[in-house]
């Protein structure tokens, strides 16, 4: 079942509240939350505070992506805050299987993230403890950017590797999903969507959202 997971950083943080709702509405079922801390990514987004106003307005489940170095530091806090999924990046742990474990826990769903240059391979033996991959589909930092189109290729090696291993992890993948390319995205096996600009940069969320996933599920054949 494909998924549509709206992403609040290109949201109105000034409406925060309403526009998680208006995304919710038109389909979203679960909210991306980016976290960025200006070392591991070149920009500063928000923690653990605005997790915790958002966790108070939705009932739906908050996925945080945590762009940050020293991740192992401020999984308590999160899980405090009320986040659900907790997803960390390959290249900056050190200790990627102890953070996993930390992560699962302190009852949050444990996931990894990949950069571009990421080789899936990288990441097989930890699979087992994951409930999502998430596959960075530009270099992350910033909303809005162009689909790398390589990525597809590590969203259908994941799929194989699944098949392979036996399991059950998730695919997401981030970054410039949209009109254009949501079909090749789904068809490469991609099952939670997350998409910012795509939902929130037009003003409409409920709209917006209803449409991407009407053609992301058309494209899975659902």
């Amino acid at each position: 079942m494909v998924e549509l997971l709206p992403s609040i950083l290109s949201a109105d943080f000034a409406r925060l509240a309403d526009e998680i709702a208006a995304a919710e509405r038109g389909g979203g079922t679960v909210i991306h939350v980016d976290v960025m801390d200006g070392h591991f990514v070149p920009n500063i987004t928000l923690g653990p505070p605005v997790v915790a106003s958002i966790r108070k307005h939705t009932k739906l489940p908050l996925d945080c992506h945590l762009m940050i170095e020293n991740p192992d530091e401020f999984i308590p806090a999160f899980a405090d805050a009320g986040a659900d999924w907790v997803s960390v990046h390959y290249e900056v742990c050190r200790h990627l299987h102890r953070t996993l474990q930390l992560i699962a826990q302190h009852g949050m769903k444990p996931a990894v993230v990949l950069n571009p240059a990421t080789r899936v391979e990288l990441i097989r033996d930890i699979l087992p403890m994951v409930h999502h991959v998430l596959v960075m589909s530009v270099n992350p930092g910033f909303g809005g950017q162009k689909f790398i189109e390589f990525s597809l290729d590590k969203i259908r090696r994941l799929v194989e590797l699944r098949q392979e291993l036996g399991l059950a992890f998730r695919i997401e993948v981030d970054g410039g999903v949209a009109h254009d390319t949501v079909e090749r995205v789904v068809q490469a096996g991609a099952e939670l969507l997350v998409a910012g600009n795509a939902v929130f940069g037009a003003g409409q969320p409920e709209e917006a959202a209803r449409a991407l996933l009407a053609a992301a599920r058309k494209a899975a054949g659902e």
